[in-house]
Formats: structure tokens, sequence, C-alpha cells
């Protein structure tokens, strides 16, 4: 035991110096290039965050300061009416709560969904996987037009007015489809056969097998399918009349043309008699509505860049 802690111990020391070493016998016009790149990326990160900095920060902004100055990295005058202003009916959380379930469910269906049917296209075994593969990719090139989607959802589903209507439609998307089956195919098919052997059937290999090896790819389709539901506001458009139904990002867009219809008209003060904070509620909605992806996003974000990887290069 201790000679095996001590050879861990040494192999450590001698990675660590070789690294060292490396390091220590670069050329100064390497070492120039590489503190390039490195101040390179660092100001491009920071450019990349300059954008979220401003909307976040000058969402807090006084209406009469943005009025004024602008959109400034520091705000004259703080003010959280716009997010008063935001949350002061019930309609907010009531879109939050809709959006959140249709994220939520739709998601982890449309992965379960999507990984089943990739799953079969990928068996080497399945008889008409090339015919499927074939409907699959036909679908992605051909559609059956906005009237007959709209037929098919509300006048032979009946799910005008539901949340069905806001999840059903992108159940399975032939695009993420095929993202699952170029990773099932770098999977070992020995695998399967070693499971059958011990007398698995299809439905245990592929729950307790084959799932829980491909979280990147799962936690990439995921996270395309959760940006997909939560950013959607077409088929509410389409198929929601409702407001109690309204996803958040249809309660924005009619509230945010609410402000701009009552500045139009002269109705530039609220019941309470303070201007209406036209540019500041256009910042605090786009904070309201990106916040929850934006949290997201770094506890999966290993997962998401690995299934990529993985589905570029041995798809």
């Amino acid at each position: 035991m201790e000679s095996s802690i001590t050879q861990a111990q040494t192999g450590k020391l001698g990675r660590a110096g070789k690294a060292v070493k490396i390091k220590a016998d670069r050329s100064p016009s390497e070492k120039a290039f590489v503190g390039f790149i490195y101040a390179f990326t660092g100001l491009f990160a920071l450019v990349c965050l300059l954008p979220f900095w401003i909307v976040a920060i000058n969402s807090f902004a006084d209406e009469s300061a943005i009025k004024r100055y602008g959109y400034q990295l520091i705000p004259k005058i703080f003010s959280a009416g716009a997010y008063e202003f935001l949350f002061r009916g019930k309609q907010v959380a009531s879109s939050y709560m809709v959006s959140t379930t249709v994220t939520v469910a739709g998601t982890v269906l449309a992965v379960l969904i999507t990984a089943m049917y990739a799953y079969v296209l990928a068996h080497p075994k399945v008889k008409y996987r090339s015919a499927l593969s074939f409907l699959t990719y036909f679908t992605m090139i051909f559609g059956a037009g906005l009237v007959g989607f709209y037929i098919l959802i509300a006048n032979w589903l009946h799910l005008k007015d539901t949340l069905w209507a806001l999840i059903l439609p992108y159940l399975l998307n032939p695009f993420f489809a095929f993202i699952m089956v170029s990773f099932f195919r770098t999977l070992p098919y020995e695998i399967n056969e070693a499971a059958t052997v011990d007398g698995a059937n299809d439905l245990r290999i592929f729950f307790g097998i084959i799932l829980p090896i491909s979280k990147p790819v799962i936690a990439t389709v995921g996270l395309f399918y959760a940006l997909q539901y939560w950013n959607d506001f077409f088929l509410a458009l389409l198929f929601i009349d409702d407001y109690k139904l309204h996803p958040l990002q249809i309660m924005i867009r009619q509230l945010i043309s609410n402000i701009n219809i009552g500045a139009y008209v002269g109705g530039s003060q609220t019941n309470y008699g303070q201007p209406l904070p036209t540019y500041s509620v256009q910042l605090a909605t786009v904070c309201v509505t990106i916040g929850p992806i934006f949290l997201l996003y770094p506890f999966i974000q290993r997962y998401f860049v690995k299934g990529i990887t993985i589905g570029a290069l041995k798809g």
C-alpha cells in the first residue's frame, strides 16, 4: 500500500516537473504568443460580457436617467421601478409558471422520445432503420405548411388553449435525433450483446445501460430542447387565446406593446402618476427572460461541450 502511494506521488511530481520544464523551455517568442492569446481571449470574453452587463445594470436605472444620459456602464440614478412595474400584477407569475411547466415537461418528454427514436435508428439490427432515417430526413426538408399544421393541432387534436399545444409539436426534432444517432453509433455493440446474454431485454438495455452512459448527448440535446421551449412564442401566438395560459414570451410581447401604445397615444403616465418606465422595463424583461437559462447553463456546460465534440468527431 505504501509503495503504491509512493509511486503515485512520484508520478504526480514527475508530471508536475515535466510541465514546469516545458514552460521553462519556451522561447521568448512562444511566451509572447501565449501571452497574446491569453490577452486576446480575455478581451474577447470581456466584449462578450459587456452587453449582458449593460442590460442587467441599466434595468436598475431610473427611467429619467436613461432618457437623459442613455445606457451607461454605471447608471447615475438607480431605481427598481421597472421590476416593481413588471411584477405589480399576477400575470408575470402566471406566465412564469406556464413557461416553466412547458419547458420542464416538454424537455423531459422530448429528450426521452428523441433518445428512444434515435436508439432505434442507430441499432444495427433494426430492419427498417434506413427507411425511418429517410422519413426523418424528409421532414427536415419538406413540411405540411402552416395551414395544415394549424388544422392538425386545433381541429383534429383539439389542443387549442391547452398546454399540450405548446409541448406536443416539439417533442421530436429530426436534427436533435440525428445528433443522438451519431452518439449512439459510437457505443460498442458488444455492450448490447453482453447484456442480452445476461438475459436483459431491449427496454432494460436502453434504460439501464445506454441512457446512463449517454449523459453528454442527453445534456446537449436537453439544453437545445429547453432553449427551444423557453424562447418559443410562435405556438402560443397560434393556439393560445386565453391570457391565463400565455407563456412568458407572449406576456412580455403584449406588455411592451401596451407600454409603447400608451406612450404613443399620450398616456405617458401610470395610474399612480409616475411616468411609464419604457426603456428600463424592456431591459428588465430581458433579464427576467434569460435568467433561468443563464443560471442553468453552467451546471451542464461540461456535458454540453463533450456531447458536441463526440457527435462532431465520431458521427
